[in-house]
Protein backbone atom coordinates (compact mmCIF):
# COMPACT_ATOMS: atom_id res chain seq x y z
CA UNK A 1 0.00 0.00 0.00
CA UNK A 2 1.19 3.52 -0.48
CA UNK A 3 1.25 5.40 2.51
CA UNK A 4 0.95 8.63 1.01
CA UNK A 5 -2.59 8.06 0.49
CA UNK A 6 -3.40 7.61 3.81
CA UNK A 7 -1.24 10.84 4.97
CA UNK A 8 -3.81 12.26 2.32
CA UNK A 9 -7.12 11.27 4.09
CA UNK A 10 -5.75 12.03 7.41
CA UNK A 11 -5.09 15.44 6.41
CA UNK A 12 -8.31 15.98 5.09
CA UNK A 13 -10.30 14.53 7.79
CA UNK A 14 -8.30 16.43 10.05
CA UNK A 15 -9.72 19.31 8.18
CA UNK A 16 -13.48 18.12 8.10
CA UNK A 17 -13.24 17.69 11.92
CA UNK A 18 -12.41 21.03 12.67
CA UNK A 19 -14.87 22.04 11.18
CA UNK A 20 -16.75 20.60 14.08
CA UNK A 21 -15.04 22.83 16.35
CA UNK A 22 -17.48 25.67 18.18
CA UNK A 23 -16.46 29.15 17.12
CA UNK A 24 -16.10 31.71 19.69
CA UNK A 25 -17.08 31.09 23.50
CA UNK A 26 -14.46 29.87 25.19
CA UNK A 27 -12.76 31.38 28.37
CA UNK A 28 -10.32 34.27 28.48
CA UNK A 29 -6.28 32.63 28.14
CA UNK A 30 -4.19 33.44 31.60
CA UNK A 31 -2.58 36.88 30.57
CA UNK A 32 1.07 37.35 31.61
CA UNK A 33 1.05 40.08 34.62
CA UNK A 34 2.60 42.95 32.88
CA UNK A 35 4.81 45.69 34.75
CA UNK A 36 3.19 49.02 34.41
CA UNK A 37 6.35 50.23 31.96
CA UNK A 38 6.21 47.02 29.98
CA UNK A 39 6.85 48.01 26.44
CA UNK A 40 4.30 48.47 24.04
CA UNK A 41 3.73 46.56 20.70
CA UNK A 42 1.59 47.70 18.27
CA UNK A 43 -0.20 45.58 15.50
CA UNK A 44 -2.27 48.15 12.98
CA UNK A 45 -4.47 45.91 12.00
CA UNK A 46 -5.82 45.97 7.99
CA UNK A 47 -8.98 44.38 9.32
CA UNK A 48 -10.38 42.42 12.28
CA UNK A 49 -8.87 39.03 12.29
CA UNK A 50 -5.68 40.25 11.13
CA UNK A 51 -4.33 40.86 14.69
CA UNK A 52 -4.08 37.16 14.95
CA UNK A 53 -3.65 35.96 11.69
CA UNK A 54 0.23 37.33 11.70
CA UNK A 55 0.41 37.55 15.52
CA UNK A 56 2.93 34.32 15.96
CA UNK A 57 5.43 36.86 16.96
CA UNK A 58 3.72 39.66 19.38
CA UNK A 59 2.20 36.88 20.88
CA UNK A 60 5.40 35.43 22.08
CA UNK A 61 6.69 38.91 23.11
CA UNK A 62 3.47 39.17 25.22
CA UNK A 63 4.04 36.01 26.67
CA UNK A 64 8.29 35.53 26.69
CA UNK A 65 8.95 38.89 27.04
CA UNK A 66 6.72 40.58 29.20
CA UNK A 67 5.52 43.23 26.52
CA UNK A 68 2.02 44.49 26.30
CA UNK A 69 0.65 43.67 22.64
CA UNK A 70 -1.99 46.59 21.60
CA UNK A 71 -4.44 46.06 18.46
CA UNK A 72 -4.95 49.08 16.58
CA UNK A 73 -8.15 48.25 14.73
CA UNK A 74 -7.38 50.12 11.34
CA UNK A 75 -10.84 49.63 10.17
CA UNK A 76 -13.68 47.23 10.95
CA UNK A 77 -14.37 46.26 7.54
CA UNK A 78 -15.81 47.62 4.39
CA UNK A 79 -19.25 46.62 4.73
CA UNK A 80 -21.54 49.08 7.05
CA UNK A 81 -24.00 46.15 8.15
CA UNK A 82 -21.18 44.34 9.63
CA UNK A 83 -18.89 46.98 11.21
CA UNK A 84 -20.53 47.13 14.88
CA UNK A 85 -20.76 42.98 14.74
CA UNK A 86 -16.70 42.80 13.67
CA UNK A 87 -15.92 45.26 16.61
CA UNK A 88 -17.70 42.59 18.96
CA UNK A 89 -15.79 39.89 17.45
CA UNK A 90 -12.48 41.73 17.65
CA UNK A 91 -13.14 42.70 21.60
CA UNK A 92 -14.17 39.25 22.37
CA UNK A 93 -10.82 37.82 20.36
CA UNK A 94 -8.53 40.35 21.89
CA UNK A 95 -10.18 39.36 25.39
CA UNK A 96 -9.30 35.87 24.49
CA UNK A 97 -5.68 36.27 23.74
CA UNK A 98 -4.65 38.44 25.97
CA UNK A 99 -4.23 41.99 23.96
CA UNK A 100 -5.10 45.40 24.40
CA UNK A 101 -6.99 46.90 22.17
CA UNK A 102 -7.32 50.52 20.82
CA UNK A 103 -10.04 51.36 17.54
CA UNK A 104 -9.72 54.31 15.70
CA UNK A 105 -12.53 55.63 15.02
CA UNK A 106 -15.75 55.41 17.37
CA UNK A 107 -18.34 52.85 15.42
CA UNK A 108 -16.68 52.37 12.19
CA UNK A 109 -12.91 52.19 12.17
CA UNK A 110 -10.96 54.40 9.72
CA UNK A 111 -12.61 53.97 6.23
CA UNK A 112 -11.15 54.37 2.35
CA UNK A 113 -7.45 53.31 3.69
CA UNK A 114 -6.23 52.47 0.26
CA UNK A 115 -4.18 53.70 -2.23
CA UNK A 116 -6.75 55.62 -4.43
CA UNK A 117 -7.69 57.69 -2.10
CA UNK A 118 -4.03 58.71 -0.71
CA UNK A 119 -4.10 59.65 -4.47
CA UNK A 120 -6.85 61.22 -5.02
CA UNK A 121 -8.61 62.40 -1.64
CA UNK A 122 -5.68 64.22 0.42
CA UNK A 123 -7.55 65.55 3.12
CA UNK A 124 -9.41 62.83 4.30
CA UNK A 125 -6.10 60.69 3.88
CA UNK A 126 -4.24 63.31 6.10
CA UNK A 127 -7.57 63.40 8.80
CA UNK A 128 -6.65 59.32 9.02
CA UNK A 129 -2.50 59.56 8.95
CA UNK A 130 -2.43 62.29 11.94
CA UNK A 131 -5.00 59.63 13.81
CA UNK A 132 -2.47 56.74 13.43
CA UNK A 133 0.33 59.62 14.02
CA UNK A 134 -1.16 60.41 17.66
CA UNK A 135 -1.69 56.81 18.62
CA UNK A 136 2.29 56.26 17.99
CA UNK A 137 2.78 59.40 19.83
CA UNK A 138 1.05 58.39 22.77
CA UNK A 139 1.77 54.66 23.07
CA UNK A 140 5.41 55.54 22.00
CA UNK A 141 6.20 51.83 20.88
CA UNK A 142 8.75 49.26 21.17
CA UNK A 143 7.73 47.43 17.87
CA UNK A 144 5.23 48.14 15.51
CA UNK A 145 3.63 45.47 13.04
CA UNK A 146 1.84 46.36 9.40
CA UNK A 147 1.56 44.60 6.26
CA UNK A 148 4.50 45.06 3.63
CA UNK A 149 4.09 47.32 0.75
CA UNK A 150 2.79 44.80 -2.02
CA UNK A 151 0.44 42.68 0.53
CA UNK A 152 -2.28 42.68 -2.33
CA UNK A 153 -5.27 43.42 -0.45
CA UNK A 154 -6.07 47.11 -1.09
CA UNK A 155 -6.51 47.72 2.33
CA UNK A 156 -3.82 46.31 3.79
CA UNK A 157 -1.39 48.38 1.03
CA UNK A 158 -3.20 51.18 2.25
CA UNK A 159 -2.73 50.18 5.72
CA UNK A 160 1.29 50.28 4.78
CA UNK A 161 1.20 53.20 3.04
CA UNK A 162 -1.45 55.29 5.91
CA UNK A 163 1.42 53.64 8.98
CA UNK A 164 4.63 54.91 6.82
CA UNK A 165 3.10 58.05 6.50
CA UNK A 166 2.09 58.63 9.82
CA UNK A 167 5.72 57.74 10.96
CA UNK A 168 7.03 60.49 8.66
CA UNK A 169 5.23 62.92 10.71
CA UNK A 170 6.72 61.91 14.24
CA UNK A 171 10.03 64.14 15.57
CA UNK A 172 13.46 62.98 14.35
CA UNK A 173 14.27 61.41 17.19
CA UNK A 174 11.42 58.67 17.26
CA UNK A 175 12.46 55.63 16.38
CA UNK A 176 11.25 51.89 17.33
CA UNK A 177 11.59 48.56 15.65
CA UNK A 178 9.09 47.60 12.67
CA UNK A 179 7.82 44.27 11.61
CA UNK A 180 6.55 44.16 8.45
CA UNK A 181 3.54 41.21 7.95
CA UNK A 182 2.43 39.38 5.03
CA UNK A 183 -1.18 37.45 4.36
CA UNK A 184 -2.77 38.10 0.68
CA UNK A 185 0.46 38.57 -0.65
CA UNK A 186 4.09 36.97 -0.05
CA UNK A 187 7.04 39.11 0.51
CA UNK A 188 9.96 38.74 -2.01
CA UNK A 189 12.59 39.30 0.78
CA UNK A 190 11.45 38.56 4.27
CA UNK A 191 14.65 38.10 7.10
CA UNK A 192 12.83 36.62 9.40
CA UNK A 193 11.13 33.05 10.19
CA UNK A 194 9.30 32.67 13.91
CA UNK A 195 8.33 29.11 14.38
CA UNK A 196 4.94 28.68 16.89
CA UNK A 197 4.98 26.00 19.26
CA UNK A 198 1.68 23.81 18.88
CA UNK A 199 -0.08 25.42 21.85
CA UNK A 200 0.83 28.63 20.52
CA UNK A 201 -1.04 27.63 17.23
CA UNK A 202 -4.22 26.12 18.69
CA UNK A 203 -4.28 29.67 20.77
CA UNK A 204 -4.27 31.84 17.77
CA UNK A 205 -6.77 29.29 16.10
CA UNK A 206 -9.50 29.66 18.93
CA UNK A 207 -8.87 33.31 18.74
CA UNK A 208 -9.54 33.63 15.57
CA UNK A 209 -12.81 31.57 15.85
CA UNK A 210 -14.19 34.49 17.55
CA UNK A 211 -14.39 36.10 14.56
CA UNK A 212 -17.34 34.26 13.49
CA UNK A 213 -19.01 35.76 10.88
CA UNK A 214 -16.33 35.74 8.41
CA UNK A 215 -14.56 32.09 9.34
CA UNK A 216 -18.32 30.54 8.46
CA UNK A 217 -17.71 32.78 5.04
CA UNK A 218 -14.47 31.57 4.75
CA UNK A 219 -12.99 28.71 7.39
CA UNK A 220 -9.61 30.38 7.05
CA UNK A 221 -9.05 29.38 11.01
CA UNK A 222 -8.86 25.73 9.44
CA UNK A 223 -6.35 26.72 6.97
CA UNK A 224 -4.07 28.52 8.69
CA UNK A 225 -1.89 25.87 10.02
CA UNK A 226 -1.27 24.52 6.59
CA UNK A 227 -0.10 28.44 5.95
CA UNK A 228 2.30 28.33 8.70
CA UNK A 229 3.73 25.23 7.47
CA UNK A 230 4.22 26.30 3.80
CA UNK A 231 6.04 29.67 5.38
CA UNK A 232 8.69 27.11 6.77
CA UNK A 233 9.29 25.63 3.32
CA UNK A 234 9.44 29.70 1.92
CA UNK A 235 11.35 30.24 4.90
CA UNK A 236 13.90 28.29 4.46
CA UNK A 237 15.11 29.43 1.00
CA UNK A 238 14.32 33.14 1.33
CA UNK A 239 15.30 33.53 5.29
CA UNK A 240 17.79 30.52 5.30
CA UNK A 241 19.72 30.79 2.17
CA UNK A 242 18.87 29.06 -1.15
CA UNK A 243 19.89 25.65 -1.67
CA UNK A 244 20.19 25.65 2.66
CA UNK A 245 18.94 22.66 5.00
CA UNK A 246 15.46 23.74 6.28
CA UNK A 247 14.81 24.15 9.98
CA UNK A 248 12.88 21.73 12.27
CA UNK A 249 10.18 23.89 12.63
CA UNK A 250 6.59 22.63 11.90
CA UNK A 251 4.54 25.91 12.05
CA UNK A 252 6.35 29.39 11.43
CA UNK A 253 4.93 32.84 10.01
CA UNK A 254 7.38 35.38 8.47
CA UNK A 255 8.37 39.06 8.59
CA UNK A 256 10.76 41.99 7.58
CA UNK A 257 12.47 43.29 10.61
CA UNK A 258 13.68 46.84 9.88
CA UNK A 259 13.70 49.85 12.49
CA UNK A 260 12.71 53.44 12.17
CA UNK A 261 15.21 55.71 12.80
CA UNK A 262 15.66 59.25 12.11
CA UNK A 263 12.51 59.59 9.50
CA UNK A 264 13.39 56.48 7.45
CA UNK A 265 13.63 52.15 7.86
CA UNK A 266 16.45 50.98 8.29
CA UNK A 267 17.43 47.64 6.91
CA UNK A 268 18.02 44.94 9.41
CA UNK A 269 20.75 43.57 7.31
CA UNK A 270 21.05 39.81 9.43
CA UNK A 271 18.39 37.29 8.46
CA UNK A 272 17.65 35.03 11.16
CA UNK A 273 14.93 31.81 12.06
CA UNK A 274 13.77 32.02 15.57
CA UNK A 275 12.92 28.59 17.28
CA UNK A 276 10.18 28.18 19.55
CA UNK A 277 13.00 27.30 22.12
CA UNK A 278 14.71 30.80 21.94
CA UNK A 279 13.54 34.00 24.05
CA UNK A 280 12.22 36.46 21.54
CA UNK A 281 14.43 39.19 23.33
CA UNK A 282 17.17 37.79 21.19
CA UNK A 283 16.07 40.20 18.37
CA UNK A 284 16.37 43.24 19.71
Amino acid sequence: MNTYHELVEKFASTLKDGGQIPLGGFAPLSKPVLSDNAPNVLIFSPHPDDEVIIGGLPIRMMRECGMRVINIAVTQGSKRDRQEERLMELENCCQHIGFDLITTREGTGLERINRKTRDEDPSHWEECVECIAGILGSTKPHSIFFPHDNDWNSTHIGTHLLVTDALAKLPGDFTCHTFETEFWGAMDNPNLMIESSHDDLADMLTALSFHVGEVQRNPYHLLTPAWMQDNVRRGAELVGGQGGDAPDFTFATLYRQQKWIGKNLKNEPQSRALSASENPEKLF
